[in-house]
């Protein structure tokens, strides 16, 4: 049996989740909606204020979908009642972040700024010049737009220098010695 897939979710209280079929899953609450369709496959229960998550047999496939989809509910939960949040830092002389309306300048040592726009649903917020945070209701947008930040100037072994996780450690290597 499935360690994570057998745990049941608890529905907070002002959180709405409707099961419709073939498994397409609403969760609302107040920090918003979410929707997603999930497996046909697995079965899909609310009672009593809880969600359980089931699999129809012991093949290989059910067993990796039953904690997946188990996991998937729990954080579309979690999304709506607290939201979600990656935070980045930016190293290096003259890197800088700034916010303009939706869109994020980034300056990274490039002849041109960079700017980005948040995508729908997605808030960014710059603390000082060189911290970013992501925040939004969708751990998988949230993760995949604080990914695409990085991608930017992601970090070098050297110097350490470019744009990083809050708890990304930076493996720092030895530069060249001159010859003797």
């Amino acid at each position: 049996m499935s360690r994570i897939g057998k745990l049941p979710i608890t529905i907070p209280a002002g959180v709405e989740v409707k099961i419709e079929d073939g498994n397409l899953i609403t969760v609302k609450g107040p920090k918003g909606t979410l929707q997603r369709k999930l497996s046909a496959d697995m079965n899909i229960a609310m009672e009593n204020g809880q969600i359980t998550v089931s699999r129809p047999n012991d093949l290989k496939k059910f067993r990796e979908l039953h904690g997946l989809t188990r996991t998937l509910i729990h954080n579309m939960v979690e999304g709506v009642t607290k939201g979600f949040e990656k935070t980045l830092e930016i190293n290096g002389v003259g890197y800088r972040a700034a916010k303009q309306g939706k869109k994020l300048v980034l300056t990274l040592g490039y002849s041109h700024l960079v700017d980005i726009m948040d995508p729908e649903g997605i808030e960014t917020v710059v603390e000082g010049q060189n911290k970013i945070i992501v925040k939004g209701i969708s751990k998988e947008k949230v993760g995949q737009f604080a990914a695409e930040i990085r991608t930017k100037r992601p970090p070098e072994p050297y110097k350490g220098k470019g744009i990083k996780y809050d708890y990304e450690h930076i493996r720092r290597k030895v530069g060249k010695t001159g010859k003797k």
